[in-house]
Order: C-alpha cells, then sequence, then structure tokens
C-alpha cells in the first residue's frame, strides 16, 4: 500500500470586491469534488458578498421575519444568517480524512481559531452551550429581563462535509450594516443581539482580519 501524500499548506485565496453567493457555492462545490479525486488540494477563500440571507439545514420559516434581500437556501448546518459588506466570509475547504474524522473536534476547532483572531485584537470571544457560534459579553448594555448580561453574536459557523472534506465556514463581523440583521432571527436565537469589530471601538480593517487569521490559523490547524 503507498503512502499517503504528505500534508501541504491550505491555498489562501482572497476574493476583490463582493462575490455572488450562488457562484461562490458552485466554486465551493467544484473544489471539494477536485479534492474528493485527488486533483486539488486544501483551500481557504476569504470573500465578502452582497447582502442577503442563508437557510442552513435547521432553518425555521418563521425566523425569516422579512425577506429584505436574497434567500439562499444551503446545504450547511446552522439555522438563518446574514451575509454583507464589511463582514468576512472564511470558506473552509480542509480534508478531514487527514485532520481526523471527528465532526465535534472540527467545529471547536473552528471556534477556536475564531477566539483566538479575535484576541488578537483584545477581544474576548466566548462559545455558550447551545448557542452555535463565538459571542461577545456586553457588560456596556442593559441586562437581560432575567438579570443575565447580554451577549452579542460576533461570528457565527456553519459547515458542510462531503466524504469528509469540509466546506461553508465561518463569518466574523468586521464592519457589516447591523440593521440588515433585523430581518431575520439570526440562528434562532432571541433577547441577544449581534456585533461587530468596529461596533465594539476598535479600528479594525478586513485586511487586519485577514492577516490575523492566517497568523492563527496553524496553532489550530498546523
Amino acid at each position: 500500500m503507498s503512502e499517503p501524500a504528505p500534508q501541504t499548506a491550505p491555498e489562501w485565496l482572497i476574493a476583490p470586491g463582493l462575490t455572488d453567493y450562488a457562484a461562490a457555492v458552485a466554486a465551493m462545490e467544484g473544489h471539494v469534488a477536485a479534492m474528493n479525486e485527488g486533483r486539488a488540494g486544501e483551500r481557504i477563500w476569504l470573500v465578502e458578498h452582497p447582502p442577503l440571507y442563508t437557510a442552513g439545514t435547521s432553518a425555521r420559516s418563521a425566523d425569516l421575519l422579512e425577506a429584505r434581500f436574497p434567500v439562499h437556501e444551503t446545504g450547511r448546518g446552522g439555522q438563518y444568517t446574514y451575509h454583507g459588506p464589511g463582514q468576512r466570509v472564511v470558506y473552509t475547504m480542509l480534508d478531514l480524512n487527514r485532520r481526523g474524522r471527528d465532526v465535534r473536534a472540527f467545529v471547536h476547532g473552528l471556534e477556536s481559531w475564531v477566539i483566538d483572531t479575535l484576541a488578537e485584537f483584545g477581544v474576548t470571544g466566548e462559545i455558550r452551550e447551545g448557542r452555535v457560534g463565538v459571542w461577545v459579553a456586553r457588560p456596556d448594555k442593559p441586562p437581560l429581563p432575567d438579570g443575565s448580561m447580554r451577549e452579542d453574536k460576533i461570528a457565527a459557523i456553519g459547515i458542510k462535509l462531503r466524504r469528509w472534506v469540509s466546506f461553508h465556514g465561518i463569518s466574523i463581523n468586521v464592519e457589516p450594516d447591523l440593521s440588515h440583521y433585523g430581518g431575520i432571527v439570526p440562528c434562532g436565537i432571541t433577547g441577544h443581539g449581534v456585533t461587530s469589530l468596529v461596533d465594539l471601538g476598535l479600528p479594525v480593517s478586513m485586511e487586519d482580519l485577514d492577516t490575523a487569521l492566517r497568523v492563527t490559523f496553524a496553532r489550530r490547524f498546523g
């Protein structure tokens, strides 16, 4: 039996401007197929989309409050989320055949990658049982009706696997129009809000975030 080819670092691509969502999904589908056929390697693809909503496999119709923007059905896990300018979407096409066939560990790795990236800017990101994504405590805001501290979501995670190759991925809010979230119940969670790095008072650019993502990736994924 031949030895598997040595693991090489993923290819990193940054798409200029705004990327059409359907075109992005088609490109991911094609690349994942090529990976599964041994014709392509791993890829991290950084994009921004025009304003839109996506519905994951667990999306509930009641959580689409107002279709202000195009709504795309998608095969990733999760519920409704928003993508738009000022938000970095990170499409992770990684081979879990090589990285360990453990979905839970992979999602935890993505969460930890986001948390490490936010820490580069002095932001403490946290995960919560039963709430997908990465959250930031907001002691500066009024507490929830039960007296608990309000928390805002700063990053979303939703993946899909095909023969243990991942696609879709994560999104991190740099400076999107947060009012655009008003058309959905983000990820089906009520009571908490959404935030961004700029909303938190940090003058972070997309280029700053991209640099931090690349620096911290190796800590979690090698």
